[in-house]
């Protein structure tokens, strides 16, 4: 996309593994340098397609919002093939009454889609705490597996597909009984539990596997071929979310139904952001290093770009989204957008030190420019133009912190995302 010569590519760690670039993604040019980056113009999301201006919210509800989802999902995320409501079957497969040494009541649970495939399934964990309070919840996928974010012997370990490169435990893309609590450090289940809340998460390779082919046995197998092209694996995981939504919102009684959290990490957390854009019952929408592609503006060059995206990972963006591989200038939105359609709803973006591949200013330039929006409902979002220090978190109703450290989601940056659904969900 650019002629400037910058360092080489080199093994990035994501997702808890070390995921080396193809050949191709190798020869793309990378840029950390800001006095290196282009000039750029944002998209401004309060001007419809026809040049006419949003000026109330009223207006941004009935029109301007309709517009900027319709662009996303026609050039980014994939348009929805199952956009109505979805017939869904459950199976409460076990209860464990002392989970987290008797802190919690844990529960494994199938979703089945009936309507749409006899085979497929997405596999809920769900912790709720034992107060018999109804509880908010966090609604999260997870990339390696339900019985990788606990060592709790009772987990299932998933029969689905995973990236072997992403834990030696893992043989022939399974899941081993070895790989259990791999992903602990991101899951500080007593933590979250001790603070009243309940979390659910289901493994995002259940309904579709991350990898190229990951569609032959997952929900776009369903399609058609012009419909999986207008899709993508991010679409895909996004939907899941919703449907952790239908059921605990319809099956669930101890959970708050006005207080569901989306949450996610990396490319998940780029899934998140979208999820949370298709789906207003997320009351809260969270995302942590999710870069390009989530909530980084995607004109700055600097890290990943939407041509490394494409190149390395071609099924998680739908097939238009290759059209700006070298014309992101000619891409009709940006992800500030994308972090407007949350409002008026809390948001909150996180980003770390070393994660310079996600352009953390990038990110928080996102996040300012999403207040916009914002600003239709009388709310103040960031409420700073000003990037913060390490460790030292701002906003309002759009949280932003910048974790010291590499990519990753740990404990800090949870306790961060609870401080805010506490601050907006006034709870004392």
């Amino acid at each position: 996309m650019h002629k400037l010569s910058t360092s080489k590519v080199v093994i990035h760690t994501m997702l808890g593994g070390m995921i080396a670039f193809n050949a191709l993604a190798q020869k793309i040019p990378v840029n950390y340098d800001e006095s290196k980056m282009p000039s750029y113009t944002l998209p401004d999301p309060l001007v419809l397609p026809n040049g006419k201006p949003i000026k109330s919210k009223e207006a941004w509800e009935k029109t301007g919002r309709p517009a900027v989802v319709k662009l996303f999902a026609e050039n980014v995320y994939g348009i929805n093939p199952f956009p109505g409501p979805i017939k869904i079957t459950s199976e409460v497969k076990s209860v464990n009454e002392n989970a987290l040494g008797g802190k919690a009541v844990s529960k494994q649970i199938t979703l089945r889609f009936p309507e749409i495939s006899p085979t497929l399934t997405l596999n809920i964990l769900l912790y709720l705490p034992k107060n018999k309070q109804k509880a908010p919840v966090f609604v999260s996928l997870n990339f390696m597996g339900n019985h990788t974010a606990t060592h709790e012997k009772d987990v299932f370990v998933t029969e689905n597909w995973v990236n072997s490169g992403f834990d030696k435990t893992f043989v022939n893309n399974r899941a081993t009984d070895a790989s259990r609590g791999i992903a602990e450090r991101r899951w500080p289940m007593e933590a979250i539990i001790a603070r009243g809340y309940a979390v659910a998460t289901a493994y995002y390779g259940d309904l579709e596997a991350d990898h190229t082919e990951g569609w032959k046995t997952g929900l776009r197998s369903v399609l058609t071929p012009e419909q999986r092209e207008k899709w993508s694996a991010i679409g895909v995981w996004a939907w899941s979310m919703s449907r952790m939504a239908d059921y605990l919102l319809q099956n669930e009684s101890q959970i708050d139904k006005q207080k569901l959290i989306a949450v996610g990490h990396s490319r998940i957390g780029k899934a998140t952001l979208w999820a949370g854009a298709e789906d207003p019952r997320f009351a809260i929408v969270i995302s942590n290093d999710s870069g390009e592609g989530g909530a980084a503006l995607s004109r700055r060059w600097i890290g990943e770009t939407v041509e490394h995206l494409n190149t390395q990972f071609p099924h998680w963006f739908c097939a238009n989204y290759k059209k700006y591989n070298n014309a992101v200038a000619d891409l009709p939105v940006d992800q500030h957008e994308l972090l407007g359609l949350i409002a008026p709803r809390p948001l909150y973006i996180a980003s770390a030190t070393k994660d310079t591949w996600a352009d953390p200013k990038g990110e928080f330039l996102s996040a300012v420019e999403a207040e916009k929006v914002y600003q239709l409902y009388k709310k103040t979002g960031l409420g700073t133009d000003t990037m913060p220090m390490a460790n030292h978190p701002v906003g309002q109703t759009i949280g932003y912190h910048l974790r010291e450290g590499v990519h990753d989601i740990l404990l800090y940056d949870w306790e961060q995302y609870m401080n805010f659904a506490d601050k907006h969900f006034e709870i004392k």
